[in-house]
């Protein structure tokens, strides 16, 4: 049913806004197909949670009051949970896992209903050459929506276009600033992901190639975001010892381009670093003070994932793989190169500060080892075995590092201006490898962890941070709340039980306490167990 239609029969029937004790409720729908009746219901808004029931008609919300009644209706018993509406993922690396696994269990188990891929610069197009999943093939967003919408997934799906995606395209992985017939070059193929339904640039300034980018290549390419209100967001060029000068370029370049920045997964790296977290916000608050439309994302762990190349300098990624592992091998270089190293590891703390997330499966016994540890058990010097596993492994090996303080995470997840998000794609398979548990964990984490063990915040406020406010943000209309309408993207949750329990150790487990995710109406998880269900959309701008 389209909006038009909806509004239409509304108005046909004569549905009503009624007020009770200053609470906006709906009049009873003429028709409904599902009833979740007496749940304690939390908008999405950042209000206070209200008793009552919500009606549902195709992929819409048509209802909302006490005691709904709806001849013919299903009647699903919510009373004792929390109904949310679905969660939001503003930083996801879901896209095309989607072809192997629809299902996306890892994310709709989370409550997740709507993941946003495209981020940290890396989109999956557009490419040179067509990329090839089964029967689907394409080079740009526009032919990889068509071909998740003909291959079905149980999320909805919206997608970014990537600055280094961009870049390596039309420059390539070399060092060195765009010209400025490539600058144009870069600029026209953003305007023409937008018209694809992109929605917003990303950038990945710690990764090659598009690391290489000055701010003035940034600038040019946010340029083409305006009038679209949607958002430039930065994978900044330094987390940690540079941190302050990485958000006032992400800021600089909202200045400059005007348009929107969201600062991706927000952190002070390092023990050296931590005091900075304070200070960081306080820039962000004074920017908003000042005009500039800056926001940020976090993920509610101590750790971040990435590639174990991250340990290197940015210039030994010039050239692609093989001339890093060239550069990381050659004595001249080495000085230089592992001196860098040795002081990220002093920043993290120690060698056992880096666990190995993914490794080829000739090196299986590294997965999921402290690299510390799994030195002494092997014999070696640990920056020797960084330089054994990365060439074995051909530059192809994730890592987790423990950067960051709690108490740092828990000021910046509670901040007004934060959104929650997990940094992690769906799993295609169950089990595989020792990936990073905001996989399986992050939402179900800041309600149980942060939430309700914590403190850190109420739990309507957290709500809000996964749903309208991203929502909002990237311009989804009738997402991210429950209102007469909206997509009827729900998530029913116990409070008193919801939690993570993906573990550095043992990361591959599902939460507790979600027992039913709906997605566009459809009800995906039902009982705490998949339905197959594979209702989700791709969402452009």
């Amino acid at each position: 049913m389209n909006r038009r239609r909806f509004v239409s029969q509304l108005s046909v029937t004569g549905a009503a806004v009624l007020l009770h004790q200053g609470e906006s409720w709906s009049a009873q729908p003429y028709r409904a197909q599902r009833v979740l009746r007496g749940a304690t219901i939390y908008d999405g808004t950042g209000s206070g949670p209200i008793s009552g029931d919500v009606a549902l008609l195709d992929d819409r919300i048509v209802g909302i009051g006490r005691n709904l009644q709806v001849s013919g209706a299903e009647i699903i018993d919510l009373r004792g949970l929390a109904l949310a509406p679905g969660f939001i993922d503003i930083h996801s690396h879901t896209d095309t896992v989607l072809f192997r696994n629809p299902n996306a269990e890892a994310k709709i188990r989370q409550g997740v209903t709507t993941e946003i891929a495209g981020q940290d610069g890396s989109s999956v197009g557009p490419t040179r050459e067509e990329r090839r999943f089964g029967d689907f093939g394409f080079k740009d967003l526009a032919g990889f929506f068509s071909a998740i919408e003909k291959n079905k997934t149980a999320v909805n799906l919206a997608s970014m276009v990537g600055a280094g995606t961009l870049r390596g395209l039309v420059i390539g992985n070399e060092n060195r600033p765009a010209t400025d017939t490539e600058l144009q070059q870069m600029a026209a193929l953003v305007k023409e992901a937008l018209a694809q339904g992109a929605i917003g640039l990303s950038s990945g300034l710690e990764y090659s190639p598009g690391g290489f980018a000055n701010r003035d290549e940034l600038v040019a390419l946010a340029r083409a975001l305006q009038g679209t209100g949607l958002p430039y967001a930065s994978h900044m060029r330094n987390e940690d010892d540079e941190l302050f000068a990485a958000v006032e370029e992400a800021i600089a370049v909202g200045r400059f381009a005007g348009v929107p920045v969201q600062i991706s997964h927000l952190k002070a790296q390092g023990a050296r670093n931590w005091w900075k977290s304070d200070a960081v916000l306080r820039t962000i608050e004074e920017a908003r003070e000042g005009g500039i439309d800056v926001l940020f994302d976090r993920y509610p762990y101590i750790a971040y994932a990435t590639g174990l190349s991250n340990l290197f300098p940015l210039w030994t990624l010039d050239g692609g793989s093989r001339a890093f592992l060239q550069r990381i091998q050659d004595p001249a270089q080495r000085p230089r190169i592992e001196a860098y190293v040795r002081d990220k590891i002093d920043e993290l703390g120690s060698w056992d500060a880096v666990q190995i997330t993914s490794a080829g499966d000739a090196l299986s016994w590294a997965r999921g080892k402290r690299l510390g540890q799994l030195a002494k058990d092997r014999g070696k010097e640990p920056y020797e075995l960084l330089l054994e596993i990365s060439v074995a492994d051909e530059n192809r090996t994730g890592m987790v590092g423990f950067g960051m303080s709690e108490e740092s995470t828990a000021d910046m997840l509670k901040h007004p201006s934060g959104m929650i998000c997990s940094d992690a794609g769906a799993r295609a398979t169950f089990g595989d490898g020792s990936p990073h548990p905001r996989t399986y964990g992050s939402f179900p984490r800041v309600l149980g962890h942060y939430v309700r063990e914590k403190k850190v915040m109420p739990l309507e406020t957290a709500i809000h941070k996964m749903t309208q406010m991203p929502a909002r943000r990237l311009k989804l209309e009738g997402r991210g709340v429950i209102s007469v309408g909206a997509f009827a993207d729900l998530v029913a949750f116990d409070p008193a039980r919801v939690l993570d329990r993906a573990t550095f150790e043992s990361p591959h487990q599902y939460p507790v306490g979600i027992p039913h995710v709906w997605v566009n109406g459809a009800w995906v998880i039902r009982g705490g167990e998949h339905t197959a269900e594979l209702a989700g959309r791709v969402l452009r701008s």
